[in-house]
């Protein structure tokens, strides 16, 4: 989720028994709340840095403990060196007296629970989370909820407004918001099915068979990459070379949250050779229609061709190819040929283009969603970077 989501929920947090724990939890659920998201620092070494890094190790079991000790101790430091909180001018969440300041060893805890609490809320995102890093660099989403979602901000912003008006309505103000927010979620999760069970329809006609049934996304978390990149791509391109000409068959579906609400979904369609993206409004009563004739909908789709030649495989194996292809949940691979008989790889991450995933878009700076690898006649690799052009 973004910062701000993260701060309010941290706020929300210190309206809890967590926040009357004694003088500096506020703070320390606070800067818990954000700081997994320090990562951001790796971008010093380029935005192919701040891919291989983001949400790793800040977001895995060591950066659990490791940032709520070290959020314990940049508070318990604070409360040392100056000396108005040292001397009691903090007042609990709830504003009533003063308590005593929390022990090291509770604010180690309060500060761990709010780190995991920020990496629980990244999880069901469509962007995800390498939760077991550096144990392992598998990504995991639930795919739920965009990185940012308005209805969350106003459930946490009404609430605390709400909390203003007595002491009375802040101590009901975690119950409330905490309660919305189960409801928030419960909705996305419920749409987020139903989406899923709207593909085939979307599709229609032209949804092709799986290449694998038993690799097939089942349960609620989805996990990434679940092979070499290279060699996931290439085994869709051996299965779909298997079939009768003209054919295909399917790797995976999966559906991506909208930030305009939660009724509204992006399908993407993995092919063995190409990637389609569908809209759905799951609220659209021609998904629920018995007369599909005339206009059908479903077709209005947008492809991406995705081929795996022996030089992409090249590519795959560069350092930037690498850390994108363990970047990317859906690379779209295509390449041209120059007038100098180089090779122009490049993977696109189809859930970020545009109309898809648009809630993760960033707004400006480099397009990190996009990789590009020029290889030469002899399979060197001549050049890397992110971006398009």
């Amino acid at each position: 989720m973004d910062n701000v989501t993260h701060t309010l929920f941290a706020v929300t947090l210190a309206r809890t028994p967590l926040g009357r724990a004694g003088r500096g939890t506020t703070a320390a659920l606070i800067i818990a709340s954000n700081l997994p998201d320090i990562d951001i620092i790796t971008t010093a070494g380029g935005a192919a840095s701040y891919l291989k890094w983001h949400r790793g190790p800040t977001h895995g079991p060591l950066g659990i403990v490791g940032l709520g000790i070290a959020t314990a101790a940049l508070v318990s430091l604070a409360y040392r060196l100056i000396p108005r909180l040292r001397n009691g001018g903090g007042h609990s969440a709830t504003g009533d007296a003063v308590s005593p300041p929390a022990s090291f060893a509770m604010l180690t805890i309060v500060s761990a629970i709010g780190v995991a609490l920020h990496v629980l809320m990244d999880l069901p995102t469509s962007y995800g989370v390498r939760a077991l890093s550096p144990f392992s660099w598998q990504w995991f989403s639930a795919d739920w909820m965009p990185i940012i979602d308005i209805y969350l901000l106003i459930v946490l912003v009404s609430g605390l407004a709400f909390g203003l008006r007595s002491a009375h309505a802040k101590r009901w103000n975690a119950t409330i918001v905490l309660t919305l927010m189960a409801v928030n979620y419960g909705i996305r999760a419920a749409a987020h099915h139903q989406a899923l069970a709207a593909a085939p329809r979307l599709m229609g006609p032209t949804l092709p068979q799986p290449c694998d049934p038993a690799t097939m996304r089942s349960g609620i978390i989805d996990v990434w990459p679940r092979a070499p990149a290279a060699m996931s791509a290439m085994s869709a391109t051996s299965a779909a070379s298997a079939l009768p000409p003209g054919k295909r068959c399917l790797v995976e579906i999966a559906a991506i949250p909208d930030f305009t609400g939660p009724f509204s979904w992006r399908i993407i369609a993995q092919m063995s050779n190409a990637y389609e993206i569908y809209q759905v409004d799951l609220l659209d009563e021609r998904l629920r229609a018995s007369d599909t004739a005339g206009d059908v909908f479903w077709r209005q789709v947008r492809r991406y061709p995705n081929v795996w030649t022996p030089v992409v495989e090249q590519a795959a194996e560069s350092r930037l190819g690498r850390i994108f292809l363990g970047f990317s949940r859906f690379p779209a691979a295509r390449s041209v040929v120059d007038a100098q008989g180089n090779t122009v790889v490049r993977w696109t991450d189809v859930r970020f283009v545009l109309g898809v995933g648009m809630s993760d878009r960033p707004r400006g700076g480099p397009d990190m969603f996009t990789a590009t690898v020029r290889v030469g006649p002899a399979g060197e690799i001549l050049d890397e970077r992110l971006g398009g052009r």
